[in-house]
C-alpha cells in the first residue's frame, strides 16, 4: 500500500485490525471457558501483510483499544500460568509423599 491509494491503505489497515481483534478475542473467551484452558490455542503469530506502510491516523483510537486488550489478556494468561504451575507443583508433592506425612505402605481391608 502506498500513499497514492488511500482508501485502500485504510481498507488493509482495517483487515489487519479485524485480526487482532479476533484473536484478542479468541483469547478472551479461552481465559472465561475453564474447559478451554485446558486446551492449546493455535500457535499462529499475526505478522502485519506485506507492504501494510504506518498505521492511519484515524485508525489510532482503535489500534490502541487492541493494544490494551492484548495487554490485559497477556496478564491474565501469565496468571493464569502461574495458578498452573503451582498447582502442579503442589499435585507433585502429594503424589510423591513429601509434604511431610508418611504415607501407607499397605490398604488394610478389613474394616
Amino acid at each position: 500500500m502506498t500513499g497514492r491509494d488511500p482508501s485502500g491503505w485504510l481498507v488493509a489497515w482495517s483487515a489487519a485490525l479485524d485480526r487482532l481483534e479476533e484473536d484478542v478475542a479468541e483469547a478472551e473467551a479461552l481465559l472465561r471457558d475453564e474447559r478451554r484452558m485446558r486446551e492449546l490455542p493455535p500457535a499462529t503469530p499475526w505478522s502485519p501483510p506485506e507492504g501494510l506502510g504506518p498505521l492511519p491516523i484515524e485508525l489510532r483510537p482503535r489500534a490502541d483499544e487492541v493494544l490494551n486488550r492484548q495487554l490485559v489478556v497477556a496478564s491474565k494468561m501469565a496468571r493464569a500460568l502461574s495458578g498452573t504451575a503451582r498447582h502442579a507443583a503442589v499435585l507433585d508433592r502429594v503424589e510423591s509423599g513429601s509434604m511431610g506425612a508418611p504415607r501407607p505402605a499397605y490398604v488394610d481391608c478389613a474394616l
